[in-house]
């Protein structure tokens, strides 16, 4: 971490009726009303400018692929047994084969970026129960396995006892899956994702369900597909609304969720998740108006995530979002403590 300093601007030159507060024997008293600081309030800023952390050395494709992909299999192995239970064959087949390939993708992109894949390994040599990336490690390690062999079993027909219990495995573990990744993200030091510890776990959750519901319109029939609509809407509805409110929270800090590549990518992500909503709403059971949502419920959901990394990265680039937030927190103790005296 790069230090910080302060800066005192320069104090303007006074007439003598304006000069220094002073008390009696000259000396410096307090101030009155109405009387002017000889030197201003301290501007904090970085030192020379620069960045005051040092922005995570993630790339966009693997780590915002993580992200989506991991959220996309944890919330269809849940949709899948949903289906399954209620008598829709067809659709938790394709479901199961979603999830599958999706926590494949997931597993080749965090290891791409780990640059060895027994660094992956050695993360599962302890368990820290304070540590997302912990907990998130021990949680692929024991999905992954039960929703590929869901999979493996649905498409081939083959072991349906062990294939069932493996649907019902992967369908418990699904959700944490789907929200770790918020957690894990919040508990950095990059500002957008830090300050957004509140709203992210659950943005990422809805973000994950409204993908798994698109995915569902995809792959299932259309006489099948009552499940896979209503995970759609609430999903696209949840991440909408804890987008909104995340921006709402973070003030002055959720300017990087609506600037530059960022913003815009978060923009697009809204625009395909409203769309897609109302056109569930609208259209009732139309297999083309399904699959077009479920195009767009997909893409939204890429769009979203994508676009949080991004907007991450710049806000851990630019000091002002590092130690604004800071010193918010500073007065709102002051004013706490005055408060209690």
């Amino acid at each position: 971490m790069n230090r910080t300093d302060v800066r005192l601007d320069r104090a303007p030159d006074l007439p003598a009726e304006r000069d220094a507060v002073v008390g009696s024997a000259g000396r410096p008293g307090r101030r009155q009303r109405g009387e002017r600081l000889m030197v201003p309030k301290a501007d904090f800023r970085s030192y020379y400018g620069r960045p005051v952390l040092n922005a995570p050395t993630w790339q966009a494709p693997d780590i915002a692929g993580y992200l989506f992909l991991g959220g996309l299999a944890g919330a269809s192995s849940t949709l899948a047994a949903a289906a399954e239970l209620t008598g829709r064959p067809a659709l938790a087949r394709g479901l199961k084969a979603g999830a599958a390939t999706a926590i494949a993708g997931s597993l080749y992109t965090l290891v791409h970026d780990l640059g060895r894949p027994e660094r992956f390994v050695n993360m599962l040599r302890v368990i820290k129960v304070t540590s997302p990336m912990s907990i998130g490690s021990w949680l692929l390690a024991g999905y992954a396995p039960m929703a590929m062999a869901a999979a493996a079993s649905a498409v081939t027909g083959r072991l349906p006892v062990p294939g069932r219990l493996a649907t019902i495995g992967a369908a418990l573990l699904g959700p944490a899956v789907a929200a770790y990744t918020g957690a894990l993200i919040s508990n950095t030091a990059v500002p957008a994702w830090h300050e957004g510890h509140r709203e992210m776990p659950l943005l990422f959750v809805g973000s994950a369900a409204a993908s798994a519901g698109g995915l569902g319109l995809l792959v299932g029939p259309g006489a099948e597909s009552g499940p896979a609509r209503r995970a759609a809407l609430l999903g696209a509805v949840a991440e909408l609304t804890m987008t909104r409110r995340l921006e709402q929270r973070l003030g002055p800090l959720a300017e990087p969720l609506q600037q530059d590549t960022g913003g815009a990518l978060i923009r697009a992500g809204k625009v395909l998740s409203a769309t897609a909503a109302l056109t569930l709403a609208l259209t009732g059971g139309n297999r083309r108006a399904g699959i077009a949502a479920g195009v767009a419920l997909l893409a939204g959901s890429l769009c979203t995530r994508f676009g949080i990394f991004h907007a991450g990265l710049a806000s851990a680039k630019d000091p002002k979002y590092t130690v604004g937030p800071q010193r918010d927190r500073l007065a709102a103790r002051d004013r706490a403590a005055k408060d209690q005296t």
